[in-house]
């Protein structure tokens, strides 16, 4: 199993800087003076398909060779890397196939559609998800772009921690959202890379807590049907992303469902700024660990902003 390193983070970052917005790093002194530190949300919300998956699907597009570009791309996603993938496909001239769960948010299945990727739906199961991706695959040649367990996208979903650590330096703590893993392995290889002394922490949903489960036992635990608000943290992590949060994570706290649509909220109404129930999940877990974070410099990896305004949790 290789495990990405700090210059492969690096060198995805360059590869996909002519595709990606560079997004901002917004701070609010109300914020800070409620939660007691000095809080640099990193805003993936403006990212490209209005999430952080663009990052590491353009990796992976941009790393496949003339003869996978010609056979196309396959993914199975419930919402924003299946947008981020159709996208990145399509701007690189790449046929993406994309299975998408029956039961996905209809605003994100108008979005992978939107974006031009032929899309095939399965009942919401990993079972089906999986069967019927291996099916494409066999029939078509195409080549499998994991959401996140696949190396070249969590390389490309480390570059938001480069950018945000490049405009601060000096933070204390970082702080990532953890559903299948990506993006918290990507950040924590970042962190780790660039600063041993910043403290790395993970936030997950409580309802759907199985990398908090798996981090505490040290035993790979998937969650089974977990419900939560935070849609694109109910995958459980892989092998490798398993491995790479053993490796770099000092913590991973987990938050109640009040305080994640609470935080999301609080988000909107104090920065005037889109946010999805997943990116709150990092603000609701200072919110509920309120003396760990005291006082410290902490920076906050808003993942996404992709949400259907008719079915609001507030």
């Amino acid at each position: 199993m290789t495990l990405p390193t700090l210059p492969d983070i690096q060198s995805a970052h360059k590869r996909i800087k002519p595709f990606i917005h560079h997004t901002p790093v917004l701070t609010s002194r109300q914020l800070n003076k409620m939660f007691g530190c000095e809080l640099f949300f990193k805003c993936e919300n403006f990212q490209k398909v209005g999430a952080f998956k663009f990052r590491g699907a353009t990796n992976a597009v941009l790393s496949l060779t003339d003869e996978e570009k010609k056979r196309g791309v396959v993914t199975h996603s419930s919402g924003n890397h299946a947008a981020a993938l159709a996208l990145a496909a399509g701007m690189n001239g790449v046929k993406a196939q994309i299975v998408m769960p029956e039961a996905a948010p209809e605003v994100k299945k108008k979005a992978v559609a939107g974006y031009g990727a032929e899309i095939t739906f399965c009942k919401p199961t990993l079972q089906a998800r999986e069967e019927t991706t291996r099916m494409i695959m066999e029939k078509t040649g195409a080549t499998l772009v994991h959401p996140y367990n696949n190396f070249n996208v969590i390389c490309g979903q480390g570059t938001a921690a480069l950018e945000l650590l490049g405009e601060n330096a000096d933070l204390e703590i970082v702080v990532a959202p953890i559903g299948g893993g990506g993006l918290m392995s990507g950040t924590s290889t970042t962190v780790r890379g660039l600063n041993k002394n910043i403290t790395v922490i993970g936030a997950e949903p409580l309802n759907a807590n199985d990398a908090w489960k798996s981090f505490t036992t040290g035993v790979l635990t998937p969650s089974v049907n977990p419900v939560t608000v935070a849609d694109g943290l109910l995958t459980s992590l892989s092998e490798l992303t398993f491995t790479i949060i053993r490796k770099n994570v000092d913590e991973i706290f987990t938050a109640k469902e009040d305080s994640i649509i609470e935080c999301m909220l609080l988000v909107w109404e104090r920065m005037k700024i889109i946010i999805e129930p997943s990116s709150a999940t990092v603000l609701a877990i200072i919110k509920e660990n309120p003396g760990y974070f005291r006082g410290k410099k902490t920076g906050l990896i808003l993942s996404g902003g992709n949400v259907d305004f008719r079915k609001l949790p507030f």
